[in-house]
């Protein structure tokens, strides 16, 4: 893991200042200065979303558990809660880009309200540092990053696959969390290779010396026995057994929006060398258009995807803001205008046809 500056290293890298001023684009330090006051967080933004959209989860999860099974009160009550549940999980990403002791009460009740209860820890996105290292994004070093768009197509459709997979993945490894203490080098290898929310499940988490370990251990053993009482309360008859199965089918709902999001986040064409800051902004993308499925399927900001990898430090309520100005001021030949898809579907349509693209140079010729 690199150190705390490695997030803002897209922000101030030559590469991307002397690309950006080809062509005569603005220079990157110019396309700074236009959004320069909107690096400021505002916390009052954070916790009212977080604690607005808590209340819509809480209560429709509720109503899901306790309604008559395959109940269209059930059905509306499944989509409300899992999109809910989607936002709330959303802001690991904003803390994954705090640093040191900034937002520190926001991110201690986020996992106490959520981390906790949907047996996500925060610390499991400790790797998303390493999609934003200059060195290491489209990489084997990058957790969340597959050549989708490199072909075969078929890895697209693997790529669902994980979904209902990874609840059952990361509930036995958290609820076996105890077992890591039992000797340092079995938890220092089971951080390293088990503890990140990942689509490439070739990443090796690399921990810096500073790690708030006892933090981590804290989190983990609280999911963990999070995940034994609900275990046990089933064991001991308090409820059936098909309440872990609405539980899990939630989970899926959950994970799955996240997975459908993640496929127009960038278009997937890097096979694994180091790319430039340029390539990198192209490699990425800003959705705009419909503005109430895409902030839907795309909640704080993450629509803003290439805006996001250019100023990593720029919180969600100021993207939107940030993509306005740079979109007023910056040349019509500039390299950022490339990364803007009108829709999800063209995103989406984009990746499917360069993956089949790619399958079709695959293929050996005919003899």
């Amino acid at each position: 893991m690199t150190d705390s500056t490695s997030l803002e290293a897209a922000s101030n890298h030559p590469t991307m200042t002397s690309a950006t001023a080809r062509n005569g684009t603005l220079a990157i330090n110019e396309a700074r200065a236009l959004v320069d006051d909107q690096f400021a967080y505002k916390p009052i933004v954070f916790w009212t979303d977080l604690l607005l959209t808590l209340a819509v989860a809480y209560p429709s999860g509720a109503i899901y558990l306790g309604s008559p099974p395959f109940s269209l009160q059930q059905l509306i009550s499944f989509i409300v809660t899992g999109f809910a549940l989607f936002r709330a999980g959303s802001f690991i990403h904003e803390i994954a880009h705090m640093r040191g002791g900034q937002m520190l009460s926001f991110r201690i009740a986020w996992n106490l309200l959520c981390g906790i209860p949907f047996i996500m820890p925060s610390h499991f996105y400790e790797n998303h540092v390493d999609h934003h290292n200059s060195h290491h994004y489209g990489t084997l070093r990058d957790g969340e990053y597959l050549p989708l768009g490199a072909g075969p197509v078929r890895d697209i459709l693997w790529f669902f696959v994980q979904v209902p997979l990874f609840p059952l993945y990361v509930a036995l490894r958290l609820l076996l969390s105890p077992i890591t203490f039992v000797d340092e080098r079995l938890r220092t290898w089971v951080l390293e290779h088990m503890s990140s929310f990942v689509i490439n499940f070739r990443h090796r988490l690399a921990i810096p010396k500073t790690a708030p370990r006892r933090a981590w251990a804290a989190l983990e053993i609280a999911c963990s026995l999070r995940l034994a009482i609900m275990l046990g309360v089933v064991a001991i008859g308090m409820y059936p057994w098909t309440r872990l199965v609405q539980i899990y089918c939630l989970a899926v709902l959950t994970l799955a929006l996240n997975h459908i999001r993640n496929l127009a986040a960038h278009r997937y064409r890097n096979t694994g060398g180091q790319m430039s800051h340029a390539d990198q902004l192209a490699d990425s993308i800003n959705l705009t258009g419909g503005w109430f499925w895409t902030e839907l399927f795309f909640p704080l900001g993450l629509r803003y995807h290439a805006l996001h990898h250019l100023f990593p430090g720029i919180p969600f309520h100021n993207l939107g803001r940030a993509h306005r100005l740079l979109m007023q001021e910056l040349p019509a030949d500039s390299p950022y205008r490339q990364t803007v898809v009108p829709s999800y579907w063209a995103a989406v349509c984009e990746l499917w046809s360069s993956a089949r693209a790619s399958s079709r140079d695959r293929q050996p010729l005919a003899d």
